[in-house]
Parts: structure tokens; C-alpha cells; sequence
């Protein structure tokens, strides 16, 4: 089963997370091109020191889903009924477009989403 990542999920893999470790090896991970964004923000911000070739490292091991009109428009249904922010809202629903039956997150908001056809899994 292909399993669903966002930005938090590098944090928990830098960190040693043994559940994030077991999907980066495990598993076939398919992430959102908002989550390039973000990590791309967080090393200019001099976040994952020990981990300079996190960027390569995704491009070359996962897929990245990009953000299309079907994905935009879902995004901002999910941000208007559960109120999640915005950025949030894209990875949520590039993945749910993706077809992925769990997300892993250390994101808070993440589990605000009741869709049923995906399973929230939090690695904080």
C-alpha cells in the first residue's frame, strides 16, 4: 500500500522515528510538491543540518504529486469545512487525489480531516 507523507514526516525521519524509518524503507511514499516547498523554507532556515540532500534525497526515492485545478479546488473545500489552514488543505488533498489510504504527520490539523477514505496516522 503506498503510504502518504507531509513535512513532518522528515522531522520525525531526521529524528530516528522508528515508525517513520519503517515506511521510508518499507513502504512506496508519495508526497505533495506543497511539502518541497516547505522543506525547501525550513533548510534556508537552517533546519536539517544533518540532512543537506533532504530535497534530492525525495526527488529520487518518492513521488511527488503536483498541485493541478482539481487538487486547488478540493484543497479549499477541505480548508473551508475543517478549518484547516491553507498549505495544510493542499497536501491533504493532493494526496487524497493520489489515492493513498494513509497519511503520516506530525501535524496537528492533519487529523482534523474526517475524510473516510483516508486514515490519519500522527507520528508526534
Amino acid at each position: 500500500m503506498v503510504a502518504g507523507v507531509d513535512t513532518g514526516f522528515f522531522f520525525a525521519l531526521e529524528e530516528q522515528n522508528p515508525t517513520a524509518i519503517r515506511i521510508w524503507k518499507d513502504r512506496e511514499i508519495i508526497t505533495s510538491s506543497v511539502v518541497l516547498f516547505e522543506l525547501q523554507k525550513k533548510l534556508l532556515q537552517g533546519h536539517f543540518r544533518k540532512w543537506h540532500s533532504i530535497i534530492d534525497d525525495i526527488k529520487l526515492s518518492i513521488s511527488v504529486i503536483p498541485i493541478n485545478e482539481e487538487v486547488a479546488l478540493k484543497a479549499g473545500h477541505i480548508s473551508h469545512k475543517y478549518n484547516i489552514p491553507g498549505l495544510d488543505s493542499l497536501i491533504i488533498a493532493s494526496l487524497v487525489e493520489a489515492k493513498v489510504k494513509e497519511i503520516y504527520t506530525t501535524d496537528a490539523h492533519f487529523v482534523l480531516y474526517k475524510g473516510s477514505e483516508v486514515k490519519m496516522i500522527n507520528l508526534a
